[in-house]
């Protein structure tokens, strides 16, 4: 799917990822969203990934890049090293409940949409967003954060509820 390139298109997006994902998640049982897989991660950890990545997105547009401790890739963490930073991420969060991973996701959902509507085209996309050290914008890192990110795991809680009917 391309990247949306102003803030109707990513309005829509939001709202279509959100649209699609927010159902299936709200009606599922806790005894399945915490029941792992082979690899350990429940569809509790995903949504609580989810919401963590929104909220840090977040952070890094109002606070600024330079000032926070977990910035995108954390400083301790490259690109290969995400698998490791979900892992540690999995491990701090493992005793939020089901109704709280849902909860924070739907909030950071909120605050997301809420920033992404007080913005203008320009301020979305007329140029790298802020401390970021890279020519994404900040529209583009929003849909990294949001969008993309809840796209990924609907095609995870997707084939897990099918590997679940088996």
């Amino acid at each position: 799917m391309a990247a949306a390139h102003n803030k109707s298109e990513l309005m829509k997006v939001t709202a279509k990822e959100w649209d699609r994902i927010y159902p299936l998640l709200k009606d599922l049982p806790e005894e399945l969203a915490v029941l792992p897989d082979e690899e350990g991660f429940s569809i509790k950890d995903v949504v609580v990934h989810r919401a963590h990545w929104i909220g840090l997105f977040l952070r890094c547009y109002h606070d600024g890049w330079e000032t926070l401790d977990a910035l995108f890739p954390k400083k301790s963490y490259r690109r290969s090293d995400l698998k490791r930073y979900s892992l540690v991420l999995r491990q701090r969060e493992k005793d939020v409940s089901w109704p709280e991973a849902l909860a924070r996701l739907d909030a950071a959902q909120e605050e997301l949409v809420a920033l992404i509507d007080t913005l203008s085209d320009a301020q979305l996309y007329g140029g790298p967003m802020a401390g970021s050290h890279n020519s994404w914008s900040t529209g583009r890192w929003a849909e990294a954060a949001g969008p993309s990110h809840l796209r990924l795991a609907l095609k995870y809680v997707r084939k897990r509820l099918r590997d679940m009917k088996q």
